[in-house]
C-alpha cells in the first residue's frame, strides 16, 4: 500500500515557532556520471496536489506532470541547486551531496528558517533542521522536493546524453548498468564521469604487465 505524504511534520514545526519551512531531497548519489542535484521547498500551509508523493514511487510522466504544477505554482517556493561531478571527486559523494542541500536551501525566498530533510542527519547544516528517514514518502514538501530534484537530474542527463550518447545516459541517467558499464569499458569515460566512483576508477587505471 502506498504511503501518502502529509504536512504533519511542518505543522509540528510551525508549533514551534517556525515560520518558513522547506523540505529538502536530492537525486543522483549513486550513478557514475553527472551531478548530484538537490530540491528545497517551501509549501503553503494546507498546501494540496493530487498524486504527489516520492518521486521513485511514479513514473516518469506523472513527474513531468508534477514537475510542471509545482514549478508554476506562485505559491511553491522553490530551489534547485547541485554538486559537480569535481565537488563529488574531491569532497566525496555524502559532502557533495549535502553542499547541494545547502546550496539549494540558502537559494530560497524566503529564507527558511527550519529544514525537513530525506534521511539521516546533515552535521554542521546551517539552518535549523531534523532529518526524516524515507521521509520523501511521509511528508509533503520533501516529496516536492524529491520530485524537482529527480526531473532536473534526468533533464541535465538528456543534456548530457545529447554530447555523449553512446553512453545511454536517456536511459540510464548515468547509473551503472550493463550497458553504461560496457560502453565504458569500449570508449572509455568523460569528463561527467565520477572518477571517485569505483567502476570509473578501475576504468582509468593503467595496464600492469
Amino acid at each position: 500500500m502506498r504511503t501518502v505524504p502529509t504536512m504533519d511534520y511542518e505543522s509540528a514545526a510551525r508549533e514551534q515557532g517556525y515560520l518558513a519551512i522547506c523540505g529538502i531531497d536530492e537525486a543522483g548519489r549513486g550513478p557514475l556520471a553527472g551531478p548530484v542535484v538537490a530540491a528545497a521547498v517551501i509549501l503553503p500551509p494546507g498546501y494540496e496536489l493530487r498524486g504527489l508523493t516520492d518521486s521513485k514511487q511514479i513514473s516518469a510522466q506523472k513527474r513531468e506532470k508534477l514537475f510542471e504544477e509545482l514549478t508554476h505554482d506562485a505559491s511553491v517556493r522553490c530551489g534547485v541547486a547541485l554538486a559537480t561531478v569535481e565537488e563529488i571527486d574531491r569532497l566525496n559523494i555524502l559532502r557533495a551531496t549535502h553542499l547541494a542541500m545547502a546550496r539549494a536551501a540558502q537559494m530560497l525566498q524566503p529564507k527558511p528558517d527550519y529544514c525537513l530533510i530525506d534521511g539521516l542527519p546533515v552535521e554542521g547544516f546551517p539552518i535549523p533542521s531534523q532529518a526524516i528517514v524515507k521521509g520523501d514518502a511521509h511528508c509533503l514538501s520533501i516529496s516536492a522536493a524529491s520530485i524537482l530534484a529527480k526531473v532536473t537530474r534526468d533533464h541535465i542527463m538528456l543534456q548530457l546524453h545529447d554530447q555523449f550518447p553512446q553512453y545511454g545516459w536517456d536511459k540510464n541517467a548515468g547509473y551503472g548498468t550493463r550497458q553504461h558499464l560496457s560502453a565504458i569499458n569500449q570508449y572509455g569515460i568523460t569528463p561527467h564521469h565520477r572518477r571517485s566512483f569505483a567502476p570509473v576508477a578501475q576504468a582509468t587505471l593503467p595496464l600492469e604487465f
